[in-house]
């Protein structure tokens, strides 16, 4: 038998969540995703462009549901207006610069792939790059597209995200952390992309100067030859079957410049944890 509506407001009202209630739990959820929002923003792979933003959104609110499960989110009641927007701003700022990061190491095989087209004269073979909205050339898109076939292959998708939930443990919500630490990390990256890019060029540069010397000296004992009619195709052929017999040796250098960038990452969210 149902009750009349008076008696169920005299024992309390209808059962339920409160309006209080959802608003707070939507709030900490908002919390717990922005910065896992902005990574996936801002990192390579998932802030690519080909990637649908829906995905994005799904992914980051996926994700914050995982952080509200893994570490206790405050209560944006518990701040006041000033220190509310602080810590928002705060957790947009760690996740872009984590990201960031890791796109200054991957830009490193993108430097190399370009140095490598324009050593070959493959420079004028270049196409619209949607991730930086302007012409690249064929090779470096080609190494990019390796590189992340290798950072796929060792799941470092997975272990990056691991990184980043990681973080939340180390690096509490609300808790200023040392941003000094995400600019010495940046710039550490900065140095270690422009090495790793000399690595990964110097087989393929050093084959060129070699082809360029003996095409020197063969202009030289003949001077009738014209220079750039046969050493142009013979640079083209070169770094094709280079490119070829280096595809392994380059899937194990990828690899490891994945899990030095993951390393740095990580190193650079427990250096600033400390601030």
């Amino acid at each position: 038998m149902f009750l009349p509506l008076t008696e169920l407001e005299a024992l309390g009202g209808l059962p339920g969540i409160e309006l209080n209630q959802v608003i707070e739990m939507l709030s900490r959820y908002f919390l717990a995703s922005l910065r896992i929002g902005a990574f996936l923003v801002s990192a390579p792979l998932f802030g690519s462009r080909s990637i649908p933003v829906q995905v994005r959104i799904v992914a980051a609110g996926v994700l914050g549901s995982v952080v509200m499960g893994l570490v206790d989110v405050p209560s944006p009641v518990s701040y006041d207006n000033l220190l509310l927007v602080s810590v928002i701003f705060t957790e947009i700022a760690v996740g872009l610069m984590s990201g960031l990061i890791m796109t200054i190491w991957f830009a490193a095989v993108v430097m190399a792939g370009e140095k490598i087209a324009t050593s070959a004269g493959l420079g004028f073979a270049a196409q619209m790059d949607p991730e930086s909205g302007g012409q690249t050339p064929v090779v470096s898109r080609a190494l990019s597209m390796l590189m992340l076939m290798a950072f796929l292959g060792m799941n470092g998708h997975l272990i990056v995200l691991r990184v980043m939930l990681d973080s939340y443990l180390h690096l509490p919500i609300g808790k200023m952390p040392a941003f000094g630490a995400f600019v010495e990390g940046g710039i550490a990256a900065a140095g270690s992309m422009f090495f790793a890019a000399a690595l990964l060029m110097l087989p393929v540069i050093i084959v060129m100067l070699l082809i360029n010397l003996s095409a020197g000296v063969i202009t030289r004992s003949a001077p009738q030859l014209n220079l750039f009619s046969f050493i142009f195709p013979v640079n083209m052929m070169a770094v094709f079957v280079l490119l070829y017999l280096c595809v392994d040796v380059f899937g194990h250098a990828f690899g490891e410049l994945g899990m030095t960038a993951l390393e740095n990452l990580q190193n650079t969210i427990g250096a600033a944890s400390y601030g």
